[in-house]
C-alpha cells in the first residue's frame, strides 16, 4: 500500500494553520495566506459531504443554486475525478481514501470487504463528532444491516418512490419521493445543532440521477436544453477500439433521453442542496461547515455508443467536484485545476478537523499544495463472461494511457487470471480531447517510442501496485 497518490510533485507540505488558497495557487492566482485554524479546538468544522449517483460533470443546468454556493462561493474543480467509475468502489475510495486495489471493494457485490476501521466516519465519530447519513449507502449493502459508525441514519434500499430505508435500526417505508426524505432527514440532523454543541459530519447522498432516473413529479415535464451531442456521440468510426466498443448501439437519441432523464431528476438535488444552504445560514454555521460535493461515477451519453460507467472514456471519470468552507479561507469563488479525486476526500476532510490518521491514504488533502501529474483510473471486470475486459489507465491534463487485462473479479472482489494485456488505447488529450483516435491502433514500435509509451506502460504498473 501507498500513503500517496500516483506520482507527482509536491509544491508545499499540508499545513493545518495556513490554508493559502491552494485552490487559487492551483489555478494560477497569487493570494496572500489566510490564517485560518482549521483544528481550533472551539471551532472544528462541521462536514457536510454531499455524493449522487451516477452523476456526470456536463450537468450544471440541472444544479444552478448548488453551483452557485459551491462553486461561486468556494472552489470548482475543473479536473475531477473518481478512481475507480463504479458506485461501490468510488464510494469506498472517498470514505477510505484509497484506491480500490487497495480497499478490496472492486465491483458493487464486494462492499463488505471495505474494512470499517479505515474509514472517514470511524475517525470522525472516535473524535467527537456527531455523524449522520442520508440516502444509499454501498451496493450490496443490506438494507437492515445498520452502517458503522454513523449514529443517526436513514439507509436508503435505492429507488425514487415510497422508499425502504433502515432508520437508526428500524426498517420501513417512507412514502414520497425519496430525494426529497433524505433531504428533510438531512435538515432535522442540521436542526439537532441547536441543542448538540458536538461538530458534526452529514454523508447525504441522494439516488439521483441513478437509472431508472425517475424525476419529482414536478419536474417530470422539464424541458432541458436542446443537446445535439459532441464528437464522440456516437462515434460511426469505431475501428480502433476493443470490440466492446466496436459492437455498441446506442445512438444520439439514447443520449439525449438518458441526458434528459438525469438532468430532471437533479433539479431535486439542486433543491435539496439550496435548503442545506438556508439552514446553515439559519444555525449560523455556514461559515465553518466544509461542504463537499462530487459525483459518484459520471456516464456516458452514447459517447462511442456507449450509455453508462465503468469504461476508461472521460465522461465516465470525470465528475463535478466542488468545495466551500469560507471559515477555512476556501469561500471566494475560485477554480483549481488541479488532478483531483475521490481518494482526496477522506485526507481533506482528516486535514480540516485536525485528525491525523492511523491508516494509510493514497489520496492528499486538497487543503495542501500538492499537485499531482496523473491520476491512476482502474476496473474490473466482475464473472467471465463476454464483454468488456479489465482495464487500469494513466490519465493525465494531456494524454491517457489504458491496457485491458486478462483479469476478472468473482462477486467478493477476488482476482483471478493471467493479467496479460489484451488491448491498448492512448489519447492525445489536448488534440484530441473526445478520445475519437487511438494512436495505438496499427501503431509501430517506433511510433510507440516516439509516443512514450514504454514509460507510461512502467507507470501504471507501478501505479496497480502502489
Amino acid at each position: 500500500m501507498s500513503t500517496s497518490s500516483t506520482s507527482g510533485s509536491t509544491s508545499g507540505p499540508t499545513r493545518r494553520g495556513i490554508l493559502g488558497t491552494a485552490a487559487a495557487v492551483a489555478a494560477g492566482a497569487t493570494l496572500p495566506a489566510l490564517a485560518a485554524s482549521p483544528a481550533r479546538a472551539a471551532a472544528r468544522p462541521n462536514i457536510l459531504l454531499i455524493v449522487t449517483d451516477d452523476q456526470p460533470k456536463q450537468t450544471e443546468w440541472a444544479t444552478p443554486k448548488t453551483v452557485s454556493w459551491l462553486a461561486g462561493q468556494g472552489v470548482r474543480f475543473t479536473n475531477g475525478h473518481v478512481t475507480t467509475p463504479l458506485c461501490a468502489p468510488s464510494r469506498s475510495s472517498v470514505f477510505s481514501g484509497r484506491f480500490a486495489h487497495n480497499h478490496g471493494v472492486r465491483n458493487n457485490g464486494a462492499s463488505h470487504a471495505l474494512d470499517q476501521h479505515t474509514t472517514l466516519q470511524r475517525y470522525l465519530k472516535e473524535a467527537g463528532y456527531r455523524t449522520g447519513l442520508f440516502g444509499k449507502y454501498l451496493n450490496s449493502w443490506n438494507v437492515a444491516d445498520n452502517p458503522p459508525h454513523f449514529e443517526d441514519f436513514a439507509l436508503l434500499r435505492p429507488s425514487y418512490v415510497d422508499g425502504t430505508f433502515n432508520v437508526n435500526g428500524t426498517v420501513q417505508t417512507i412514502d414520497g419521493y425519496t430525494t426529497t426524505v433524505v433531504r428533510n432527514r438531512t435538515l432535522a440532523f442540521l436542526e439537532k445543532a441547536r441543542t448538540d454543541d458536538r461538530p458534526w459530519f452529514a454523508y447525504v447522498t441522494p439516488y439521483a440521477s441513478h437509472g431508472p432516473r425517475t424525476p419529482e413529479a414536478k419536474y417530470a415535464g422539464t424541458d432541458v436544453p436542446a443537446w445535439d451531442g459532441r464528437p464522440s456521440v456516437p462515434e460511426d468510426d469505431r475501428s480502433d477500439k476493443p470490440p466492446y466498443v466496436r459492437n455498441a448501439t446506442q445512438t444520439l437519441a439514447d443520449g439525449r433521453r438518458v441526458r434528459a432523464e438525469q438532468l430532471r431528476t437533479l433539479r431535486s438535488v439542486d433543491d435539496a442542496v439550496q435548503a442545506f444552504h438556508d439552514k446553515l445560514a439559519a444555525l449560523g454555521q455556514l461559515d465553518n461547515t466544509l461542504v463537499i460535493y462530487i459525483g459518484d461515477n459520471g456516464f456516458n451519453w452514447a459517447d462511442h455508443g456507449l450509455t453508462g460507467k465503468g469504461v476508461p472514456y472521460r465522461p465516465a471519470h470525470e465528475v463535478p467536484f466542488y468545495l466551500s468552507w469560507p471559515g477555512g479561507g476556501l469561500g471566494g469563488g475560485t477554480t483549481d485545476n488541479r488532478i483531483v479525486a475521490n481518494i482526496d476526500i477522506a485526507p481533506t476532510v482528516l486535514d480540516a478537523a485536525g485528525i491525523s490518521p492511523d491508516t494509510p491514504h493514497d489520496g492528499r488533502s486538497l487543503l495542501s499544495g500538492y499537485s499531482r501529474d496523473h491520476l491512476l483510473i482502474e476496473w474490473w471486470k466482475q464473472g467471465t463472461g463476454a464483454g468488456q475486459k479489465t482495464w487500469s489507465s494513466y490519465v493525465s491534463k494531456d494524454r491517457q494511457y489504458t491496457e485491458y487485462y486478462d483479469l476478472h473479479t468473482d462477486a467478493s472482489g477476488t482476482v483471478t487470471g493471467t493479467g496479460q494485456v489484451g488491448f491498448r488505447e492512448y489519447y492525445d488529450l489536448q488534440a484530441d480531447p473526445y478520445q475519437l483516435s487511438n494512436s495505438l491502433y496499427q501503431a509501430t514500435p517506433a511510433d510507440e517510442r516516439a509516443l512514450g509509451i514504454p514509460g507510461l506502460a512502467a507507470a501504471l504498473a507501478a501505479d496497480r501496485t502502489a
